[in-house]
């Protein structure tokens, strides 16, 4: 089900990035804190990161006109164009436990991940330069 807002925005949870309802509330409460009411947040993927690429994210105040954009749950979420073919599909969440808490992305896109969930390999990308051995991420 999809539907398009007064400012152009796709509000969808079956394409794109979706956002869970608990990281939503994160994301609202970081703005607040920060006193950044209004921006959006802004997923992307770099290169490095111990399996390859690896995830970011950052709040927006002026996404770009070549951005896709999706919102749920109160929470605008942006994404360039070369990110969003590594992110097709994936989910971002907050898990708060007893390890610490902090945002995770179940991407379905992902053939391999390292063991702290920040960095990840695509098929398309399994023979590419990676650190070898285990995750060093802190």
């Amino acid at each position: 089900m999809e539907a398009i807002t007064e400012t152009g925005i796709v509000e969808t949870a079956t394409q794109g990035v979706t956002i869970t309802q608990t990281a939503a509330e994160r994301v609202q409460r970081l703005m607040e804190e920060r006193s950044v009411a209004g921006h959006a947040l802004r997923v992307f993927v770099s290169g490095g990161g111990c399996s390859g690429l690896q995830y970011g994210m950052a709040l927006e105040s002026q996404p770009r006109e070549t951005d896709m954009r999706f919102s749920l749950h109160g929470v605008d979420v942006v994404v360039d164009p070369v990110s969003i073919d590594y992110l097709m599909g994936a989910t971002i969440d907050y898990v708060d436990d007893l390890m610490g808490g902090g945002f995770r992305i179940e991407n379905p896109n992902a053939v391999t991940s390292c063991g702290c969930g920040h960095s990840f390999r695509t098929k398309d990308h399994a023979d590419s330069e990676a650190h070898a051995g285990g995750c060093d991420c802190h």
